[in-house]
């Protein structure tokens, strides 16, 4: 058994099972990957791929087992070359983040901007998605961090810190009716059609328990997951908008009046997470701590070392999380 054979099998069962995509991903040859998985099974006397004709079509009960040791196996190789490099260059390397919209555009940008001016030498990747893709790229180790709202809590592999919390404000044009009320309702929200967040992104979630516990009905004409996106559909008129208070900026959005909704939605926390076992280089500790303060390199370590996720929540209710 050799480890090249073990990262093919990874590699083709996070392409879809296409040996075409994953030898043009690892700068090989089509027929070498194959070869090296059938002499691997072969070995193993077991299949971990069934077939049809040249085809893969699906992963075996056995090779799901086999594949999720692989994959613990390539997540230790990473992490003795991720020691290596911190020992030999500790202010070089590179960082895969993994997060929403709304994030990299509001909350992320001056957390990028200070990283990339302390660590010129770290090349730094972004990745967008939904939550659930976000929260797989993380599980599965094609990036070293997931910063979303919703969908991490969904992988039992990944250690999960809460960053920060956040709510909601409601948008609407100047002239808007709903611009005058003093302190708005979620009777008089509900009387509107709402422009809002496609459902599991940015909290979506606390928005609908929120119309389901009064019994009202939220008229959603209109969902994207984007915030600016949400804002243009708001100025045409095609109704009010909810997103995250961060997405409004009083210097761009000069047409538009934020209503604050704190009193209406209960608040979300945004959390930060990575793959248990991850070796976190020095720069990856500050990557955090730069995100969320309170997260410093001792308390990071003190949750790693929590022996389960129930423990780690527990600690994590001690502490006050700031609001963005």
């Amino acid at each position: 058994m050799k480890l090249q054979q073990l990262r093919y099998i990874w590699e083709v069962a996070h392409h879809n099972l296409n040996v075409s995509a994953t030898a043009a991903s690892l700068y090989t040859s089509q027929p070498g990957i194959s070869k090296q998985i059938r002499l691997l099974e072969d070995e193993l006397g077991v299949e971990i791929f069934t077939r049809s004709g040249k085809h893969l079509t699906r992963v075996t009960p056995t090779g799901q087992e086999i594949l999720n040791i692989a994959g613990d196996i390539l997540q230790q190789v990473e992490s003795i070359k991720q020691l290596t490099q911190e020992y030999n260059s500790p202010e070089s390397g590179s960082l895969a983040i993994a997060t929403t919209h709304t994030q990299a555009r509001y909350a992320l940008p001056h957390v990028i901007q200070n990283f990339i001016d302390k660590y010129p030498r770290v090349a730094l990747h972004m990745h967008q998605g939904t939550p659930i893709q976000i929260s797989e790229k993380a599980a599965d180790g094609t990036v070293d961090f997931a910063i979303a709202t919703e969908a991490l809590a969904l992988f039992s592999d990944l250690i999960m810190m809460p960053c920060y919390r956040w709510n909601r404000c409601i948008l609407v044009p100047r002239d808007h009716p709903l611009a005058s009320v003093e302190q708005i309702s979620l009777e008089d929200v509900a009387k509107h059609p709402l422009v809002t967040y496609v459902f599991g992104f940015t909290g979506r979630s606390k928005l609908d328990e929120a119309f389901a516990e009064r019994n009202l009905t939220a008229k959603v004409v209109f969902t994207a997951t984007d915030a600016d996106v949400i804002k243009t559909y708001v100025r045409l008129g095609l109704g009010i908008g909810i997103v995250a208070h961060m997405a409004y900026d009083p210097d761009i959005d000069t047409d538009l009046v934020a209503i604050e909704a704190g009193h209406l939605f209960d608040s979300s926390v945004t959390s930060i997470g990575f793959r248990k076992g991850t070796y976190l280089r020095g720069y990856m500790y500050d990557f955090i701590n730069g995100f969320a303060p309170h997260l410093t390199r001792e308390v990071v370590d003190e949750v790693m070392a929590m022996p389960s996720k129930e423990a780690q929540e527990e600690f994590f209710k001690t502490l006050k999380l700031p609001t963005l």
